[in-house]
């Protein structure tokens, strides 16, 4: 597996956390989410269910929940960075620094009341 450094667990674990937010909430993913999710809007709130059918439902949870899809995420991005190392690492490197820019941005927006 090479190297493995808290710097390399800190690199892929920002690259993980902005892909799987990515996955998750981004507007540029709800093509993947589509055939999946259901979206139920109430007033201002706009929730989302798994729809139905076995794996259908089984997706939809997965992409539905965080905490779920960050698993399946940093298990991908590992394996990508050990077992295909040329094109994993350019793949981390490009959603880790992404990851910086999003926590940057947010910081920002919110010292400037945004």
């Amino acid at each position: 597996m090479g190297d493995f450094t808290i710097e390399v667990l800190f690199i892929i674990g920002l690259a993980s956390f902005r892909l799987t937010r990515v996955i998750v909430f981004d507007k540029i993913a709800e093509i993947i989410r589509a055939p999946f999710l259901e979206e139920i809007i109430e007033g201002d709130e706009v929730y989302t269910i798994p729809k139905k059918g076995p794996i259908r439902s089984l997706i939809g949870e997965l992409l539905s929940c965080y905490w779920c899809t960050g698993v399946w995420v940093s298990t991908g991005l590992l394996a990508v960075y050990t077992y295909l190392p040329s094109i994993g690492v350019a793949i981390i490197l490009i959603f880790a620094v992404a990851a910086i820019a999003s926590i940057i941005e947010t910081i920002i927006g919110r010292l400037l009341g945004d």
